[in-house]
């Protein structure tokens, strides 16, 4: 598990409204491009492309990638629900650590349509009968679309445990967007109080208001990973390497805890965190910056804990003593994360890489967090999957 695959290069365009994009193949073109000028290489030299999307064909990764260039690499289309652009970013840094290729790009777009998400195929099982099921019995909020169930039941569930006020969800939203007035590629970056997110539209009462979840985006982000030795022949960035990352799916603790928490994965991200601070022998308490999966201010929430950045049922005092933001303990989400940039489910992972690589380059302008040498990444797929990568500055 342990690795030392450098981040050579990374690309990300600005993420737009549906509607207001160019198209899927045009977007992930561009930000493959913007990827290999950071790397300074030419596409000739990438030996796999790992392409992530959720909405689309099953070669869409090939015609993305056939303008930059036709060279005959094997491109793996990556499917993995909102953590498949760090699953492609997973693939890729496994086909360096096996030796099967020294340079490989992972890739992430999505072409997204307005309102909230819904099944594509209706003639046959959904993947989520389970997680439906489990939220009819758990959740009683006839009328409040499934994913606002999901996530919204698990800040219930946190709250009725631990006394967890609802403001603590909107001074996380509030916090985001202090974040996302300083970064250019986020969509959302009017400044927003915890007061504003209170009297913002109520969604679902005592529960949830629009402000608190992220909306569909369309954008794409790509990386490339390279090993060591190539790095070093062709003078390549080495500042940036993979320290440690692990992908875990559901356990039975997922259904059998009854617990909205562990359905949305709050276990899937605990698991995943631990072995990568097993593999890179640290601890939470070393980590300068985390990326992680905002979808919902609940689900930031919750994932504090979840990785350990304080500990059960302590996520209301860490946002409330400001350990999660600028001079506090860990920066979370400097970029202003999904609730500011949105959601385009396949680029979201390697956004995340995208930041976090300029974190610890200390090329991230006014989102720099000031001597980040540690930083983690946590992108999580219902359904499920869930990707935990660990950064360190050379």
């Amino acid at each position: 598990m342990t690795s030392r695959t450098c981040v050579a290069g990374v690309g990300m365009i600005p993420f737009v409204k549906p509607g207001a994009n160019a198209p899927y193949h045009v977007m992930g073109a561009e930000a493959a491009k913007l990827a290999l000028a950071d790397a300074g290489l030419d596409y000739g030299r990438v030996q796999q492309a790992y392409v992530g999307y959720v909405y689309g064909d099953s070669t869409c990764g090939q015609r993305a990638l056939y303008p930059v260039g036709m060279t005959g690499i094997p491109i793996v289309n990556v499917n993995n629900n909102c953590s498949t652009g760090s699953t492609a970013l997973f693939l890729a840094r496994q086909a360096i650590e096996s030796g099967a290729a020294d340079c490989v790009m992972a890739l992430g777009f999505e072409q997204m349509k307005p309102g909230a998400l819904g099944a594509v195929f209706t003639d046959r099982p959904s993947a989520f009968d389970d997680f439906d099921a489990a939220a009819d019995k758990l959740v009683d909020a006839p009328g409040v679309p499934l994913a606002l169930r999901y996530f919204g039941g698990a800040g219930l569930s946190h709250m009725k445990k631990y006394g967890t006020p609802l403001s603590a969800f909107a001074k996380v939203r509030a916090k985001a967007s202090r974040h996302a007035r300083n970064n250019p590629l986020a969509l959302f970056r009017k400044e927003v109080t915890a007061d504003d997110v209170m009297n913002d539209q109520v969604i679902w009462p005592g529960v949830m208001t629009r402000l608190m979840a992220c909306p569909p985006t369309c954008g794409a982000a790509a990386a490339i990973l390279v090993s060591e030795k190539f790095a070093e022949q062709h003078g390549l960035n080495r500042q940036v390497r993979i320290a440690a990352q692990a992908m875990t799916t559901d356990t039975p603790s997922t259904f059998g805890a009854e617990d909205m928490m562990q359905v949305v994965g709050y276990d899937m991200a605990r698991d995943a965190a631990r072995k990568v601070y097993e593999a890179a022998g640290i601890g939470p308490e070393d980590l300068d910056v985390v990326e992680l999966h905002d979808c919902f201010a609940h689900n930031e929430l919750i994932t504090y804990e979840g990785l350990g950045l304080c500990g059960q049922g302590e996520a209301a005092r860490f946002i409330d003593d400001g350990d999660n933001t600028y001079g506090g303990r860990i920066v979370t989400n400097p970029s202003g994360g999904l609730l500011s940039k949105g959601h385009p489910l396949g680029a979201t992972g390697l956004a995340q890489c995208y930041e976090l690589t300029r974190q610890l380059r200390g090329t991230a302008a006014a989102t720099q967090v000031e001597g980040a040498r540690i930083g983690l990444q946590h992108n999580l797929g219902l359904g499920g999957a869930c990707v935990v990568t660990l950064y360190q500055r050379a």
